[in-house]
């Protein structure tokens, strides 16, 4: 392809991990004619949509107005497992823990009651009889909804670019944007280091490279360093799938999450913004060390202690976190021609089905039914 022969796309998407293959997909399934741009592998291990497996959960701790956006997303993965043929989804429950007056626990009863999501509340005793795994102090209490489980990342983007592709998308991997400009027309031109591209609509679904693209993202979707391990138990049968929920634990020192045995012989868990280390991710240490792992096993050795044998594998991803750790789904203002999707805070994950309709939306008709108030970028200008 010569500067001279750009072939005129209708959208272009610029990264096409969790977020940007659900996009890809929605578009290509609306009929345009869609060009998707990944600079690494599909899938990679280089951002933050990688890991074997990814909470979903119904309960929202976070804010009940993201309720909503899970059911929807819940029912578009069991549609796209149906598409693809292809298990993305596995329920274990999910237990939400911590003291009575924890954000994690508090917040996911709230979020239950708000909008009527089946669910019991355990005391620990409780949790640790029922899923002998745990081992939670007596303080502790828990929000046990049936239907959480995990995601298989890998697995899910490629399921949403096979299916885009075969709804007549073209992705592009290997090929990273270094790059846009909007044109007079109303359009936009991409330039990658292999060529030019252009389009109608834009939208940018980067991750941690957001704000290199767009600078005005730079304070307020910032890459964060996140280490994960996984532990063989001694006791492997209490982590197993069947009877052993997915969890996210605040210790009151501490927020931390984690999944059964899967894939990986090990119990894997992390702690949320591990050590708040900011990073650039182009040039971080991706090998976790000695400190990496001693935080994490403290933890495990405290209350999952049947879960701490040898280490069987350390990794690394990132989280890009927004000030009040919620996600960025909007229109740039001065440029209604560029959706951005970012700052998915390190619970973007298990939306990423929703968010890539959320996107086409905004890319097609400026507007979404979903209710995404709280995602606009205007709120950082009143803060």
């Amino acid at each position: 392809m010569t500067q001279n022969a750009v072939h005129r796309y209708d959208v272009i998407i610029i990264g096409v991990g969790g977020m940007g293959s659900a996009a890809t997909y929605h578009l290509a399934d609306r009929g345009l004619d869609v060009l998707g741009l990944e600079r690494y592998d599909i899938p990679h291990e280089m951002g933050s949509s990688h890991g074997v497996t990814r909470i979903i959960r119904k309960p929202q701790y976070e804010d009940p107005a993201y309720v909503p956006l899970i059911r929807r997303a819940y029912d578009l993965w069991r549609e796209l497992e149906a598409e693809t043929d292809r298990d993305l989804l596995n329920t274990t429950g999910g237990i939400d823990a911590g003291p009575p007056d924890s954000r994690v626990f508090a917040g996911s009863r709230e979020s239950c009651i708000t909008h009527d999501i089946d669910h019991q509340i355990l005391d620990a005793s409780e949790v640790n009889n029922r899923f002998p795994g745990y081992d939670l102090p007596a303080n502790h209490r828990a929000v046990y909804q049936p239907d959480g489980g995990f995601l298989v990342p890998e697995q899910c983007i490629v399921a949403h670019v096979e299916a885009a592709q075969h709804a007549g998308a073209t992705v592009r991997a290997r090929e990273a944007a270094e790059k846009y400009e909007t044109l007079p027309d109303g359009g936009v031109r991409v330039t990658t280091h292999k060529d030019t591209y252009e389009a109608e609509h834009l939208v940018i679904t980067a991750g941690a490279w957001a704000r290199k693209l767009l600078p005005s993202l730079e304070a307020v979707a910032v890459p964060e360093r996140q280490v994960l391990a996984w532990l063989r138990p001694t006791a492997p049968e209490r982590f197993h799938p069947n009877s052993f929920p997915v969890f996210v634990h605040d210790t009151g020192s501490g927020h931390y999450y984690g999944f059964p045995r899967y894939d990986v012989p090990g119990f894997k868990f992390g702690k949320f913004n591990h050590l708040e280390e900011t990073v650039d991710p182009d040039t971080f240490s991706r090998e976790p060390n000695s400190e990496d792992e001693q935080l994490l096993r403290q933890y495990a050795e405290r209350f999952f202690p049947e879960g701490t044998g040898p280490t069987m594998r350390l990794a690394t991803c990132m989280f890009t976190n927004t000030p009040d750790d919620h996600f960025i789904l909007d229109t740039l203002p001065d440029q209604p021609q560029v959706t951005v999707g970012a700052g998915f805070s390190g619970h973007g994950f298990k939306f990423a089905s929703v968010v890539g309709e959320v996107l086409a939306d905004l890319a097609i008709d400026d507007r979404t039914d979903h209710h995404i108030n709280l995602f606009g970028l205007d709120r950082f200008e009143e803060a």
